[in-house]
């Protein structure tokens, strides 16, 4: 094919193919999936996935002397798990449509394996963090580390089955069966630590037993984001003081939705990426939520509306694939990260493998004209010959003509001479037609060749636009420009997607915070201007945010800060929140490492529905590559006629500087380019989204930044104390933490996620809980014994 992308020889190995997972496109009709996280701050996707969808358990196995413990990685529980095929429970349905398209997942387990795997724990295996804290449990060996298996997946069962109601000790202890609960301490350890861990009894739920009566310390959380909202709930069931500082005047964060009238929309978190092992399936359970399944059906329009053949988009999307095979293969089998000491971003390794095949391209032609010419040499010398001997052929059959008058009999030296003649004429005219035969080979071949030359370029204009499109897709999916995606990183967190169909929310994303808000002590309105902590505690200076006066300080005795990425990034260039003392370096240099992107949505309510009802998404083509993030994906995705364009890449940043009625006359003439000017009417409402400018967000969601990894999300994860300690360094004197920190930049598997940041405020409410109110799953202490000395 002479347009571009056929013949593509193989440029390189695939090699690891495990590192190409990150979502990528939602394109076609045949091959879209919407495949977005629970993108905070702008939003999640439809990307269309070539991608293996291998949800794996997040937890970290114990030594291998472990009694219980196999010699397989993370990974192998899960993939046989899978192997087994064990037929599922149904989702949740209270509120979720059902779709006529059949699931092609693997369906996931049921019964007490189920329950571990909704909690993302391994069924038959203690995590490393369980081995910490129950340390008695695996000196015992291995029966007693079955009995505390049993007994965990048996509790773990009982919460997932009525998340609306407190699972408290005493129903536990009656619904263990018998023998498991001959251990009551154990089962009491059991749940205490997994209610303090954020397993069970999270959420919206009816309480069984009150709130203590008698507050233990005072917590302050900044930031009324999914984050901080259910540590917040988590420290006040456990017994202590909370109150929450939010600079807007809202609860959610980057969990935002538009009302007004009939029409909703979300600004940010939009996706619900899989029910199966999502902590975000218990709030469904719990909170009025309308869920919808996303339809995989994603058309690609051009600007004049014609729409990419299904031949044309399934073949770029090939290459598009393969380019990112290439990628992981240069970062995973050659080790090229780093490129004059700097490192190699994803956009820049992508630039280099085009141009490799770029060149293979000219490659190939020049192969191909040095076959013509050779062809050419070998026609010219076979002519050559042929005229040569069609000479002698002629001179022979002149002589043999002339000897052959002499009538018989002949002496025998005529006889001889006329023979002779005649052999030598045979043979000539044998050799001629050998040759003829060779000059008609070569002239097919030749005419073969030069009727079905190489592609003169690697990729045509159409295609080049067709694949920027999907790079744009990349970079909604990461909200950054390829450019600065880490080659080596970008996709460290693929291997903890979950299972299912992806959804959205009907009735808006928000409902959740919403929810999670009631009963807590919010103070919206409240900038936190600077944080003081000490060995006797935390001091937190507030502003109203919006006249930056009436100074307020709360005091307590330890800080969570859920406050986003971008807004530290602002902190430790001087330029937000004060901390003092200040951060230690390490802190500071993940804060500066890990990127915070940019993506913004462009919402349009009509009066009508003018595109296709049954398609939840449909992409816009662009014409050129520095353009091609700019609306490039709509979204239709709630019951009023609202569409939701993105605005992604180098985009993003471009247009948090236009007026809004030009974004949006611009978004009306995308759309009439597609549909035609008479069909698509005047918006009734319309809302652009612009995170990067918003002061108490600052950006959308994270990525792995050229230069950064996955260790940096342990690394912002880390609290600090008066003496910080590195993670992983010897305590110090007065290093007990006072200053925590939650959010979705703060979880390395789940990262730029609702779920993400649901967890991070889950665990950080068990490590506060823990340290300032003890561990109420510790070994028991035994009472010393005595012995009476006797006299002998």
């Amino acid at each position: 094919m002479s347009n571009g992308l056929n013949p593509r020889p193989v440029l390189l190995p695939t090699g690891d193919d495990e590192k190409l997972s990150r979502p990528v496109s939602p394109g076609s009709s045949h091959s879209s999936s919407a495949n977005g996280e629970e993108q905070l701050g702008a939003g999640d996707d439809g990307r269309r996935i070539s991608r293996r969808n291998k949800p794996r358990v997040e937890y970290r196995e114990t030594d291998e002397k472990l009694a219980n413990l196999s010699e397989d990685n993370p990974d192998s529980e899960e993939e046989r798990r899978r192997e087994r095929k064990v037929p599922s429970v149904p989702p949740p349905p209270p509120l979720l449509e059902p779709e006529r398209e059949e699931d092609s997942e693997n369906e996931d387990p049921t019964g007490l394996e189920g329950a571990a795997f909704q909690s993302r724990l391994p069924f038959d295996k203690m995590t490393s963090q369980e081995a910490a804290c129950f340390p008695d449990i695996i000196q015992a060996g291995l029966q007693s580390q079955k009995l505390f298996l049993q007994i965990r997946n048996r509790i773990l069962q009982l919460w997932i089955e009525n998340p609306k109601q407190q699972l408290t000790i005493e129903h536990a202890i009656s619904q263990v069966e018998p023998p498991y609960n001959s251990d009551g301490p154990l089962v009491l350890r059991t749940h205490a630590f997994l209610e303090r861990q954020g397993y069970i009894n999270f959420g919206v739920y009816q309480r069984v037993v009150q709130f203590p009566a008698k507050k233990f310390g005072t917590v302050i959380v900044l930031g009324a984001g999914i984050s901080g909202m259910i540590a917040a709930r988590q420290l006040m069931s456990f017994g202590m003081e909370v109150i929450v500082l939010e600079a807007r005047d809202r609860v959610g964060g980057r969990i935002a939705t538009f009302r007004k009238g009939n029409y909703i929309a979300d600004l940010g978190a939009m996706v619900v990426t899989g029910l199966g092992g999502n902590p975000v399936t218990t709030l469904s359970k719990q909170i009025h939520m309308e869920l919808h399944k996303i339809k995989q059906k994603c058309p690609l329009y051009e600007s004049n509306g014609n729409t990419i053949p299904k031949d044309k988009d399934e073949m770029v999307e090939r290459e598009f694939n393969r380019l990112l095979e290439a990628t992981s293969f240069l970062s995973h089998q050659l080790d090229f990260n780093y490129l004059n000491g700097k490192p190699v971003s994803l956009g820049h390794a992508l630039e280099i493998v085009i141009k490799l095949q770029e060149k293979h391209v000219k490659d190939r032609q020049v192969e191909h004209w040095k076959c013509i010419i050779e062809l050419q040499e070998q026609l010219k010398t076979t002519q050559s010959k042929m005229l040569t001997l069609r000479d002698r052929i002629e001179l022979l059959h002149r002589q043999h003509s002339e000897v052959s008058e002499v009538k018989p009999p002949r002496d025998i030296t005529s006889e001889f001479f006329v023979r002779s003649k005649l052999r030598d004429l045979r043979s000539a005219c044998k050799e001629y037609e050998h040759l003829g035969a060779r000059e008609k080979e070569i002239e097919e071949k030749l005419q073969e060749l030069e009727s079905s030359p190489p592609s003169d370029v690697y990729l045509s204009s159409k295609d080049r636009q067709i694949l920027d499109w999907h790079f744009a897709n990349l970079e909604f999916a990461n909200a950054t420009p390829l450019t600065t995606l880490s080659l080596k990183h970008w996709d460290q967190d693929d291997d903890f997607e979950f299972t299912g169909s992806h959804l959205t929310v009907r009735n808006g994303y928000s409902c959740i915070p919403v929810a999670l808000a009631e009963g807590l002590d919010i103070k919206l309105g409240t900038a936190v201007r600077q944080i003081r902590y000490g060995a006797s505690g935390v001091e937190v200076i507030t502003t109203n945010s919006r006249t930056n006066m009436n100074p307020t300080t709360y005091k307590g005795d330890a800080v969570l800060c859920t406050a986003p990425l971008g807004v530290l990034k602002q902190s430790v260039a001087n330029n937000g929140i004060q901390f003092i003392p200040p951060l230690p370096e390490w802190k500071i240099g993940a804060i500066q490492r890990l990127g915070f992107g940019n993506l913004n949505k462009v919402v349009l309510c009509f009066d009508r529905v003018f595109w296709d009802p049954n398609a939840n998404l449909f992409g816009h083509v662009g014409s050129t590559t520095a353009s091609r993030g700019e609306l490039f994906l709509f979204w239709n995705l709630y019951k009023a006629p609202v569409l939701l364009a993105l605005v992604a890449g180098e985009a993003a940043a471009i247009m948090e500087n236009v007026t809004d009625d030009v974004i949006i006359g611009r978004t009306i003439a995308v759309l009439k380019g597609i549909f035609g000017n008479n069909a698509v009417p005047q918006p009734k409402e319309t809302v652009v989204s612009r995170w990067r400018a918003d002061p108490w967000s600052r950006g959308s969601y994270t990525y792995v930044a050229a230069g950064s990894s996955g260790n940096d999300y342990d690394l912002l994860a880390a609290p600090i104390g008066v003496s910080p300690v590195m993670p992983g360094g010897p305590p110090q004197p007065n290093s007990l933490p006072r200053l925590f920190f939650a959010g979705e930049h703060t979880v390395r598997n789940y990262p730029a996620t609702v779920h993400g940041a649901l967890l991070s405020g889950l665990r950080e409410a068990g490590r506060i809980a823990d340290q300032f109110l003890g561990s109420p799953y510790a070994v028991p202490r035994q009472a010393p014994t005595t012995t009476t000395p006797t006299s002998g």
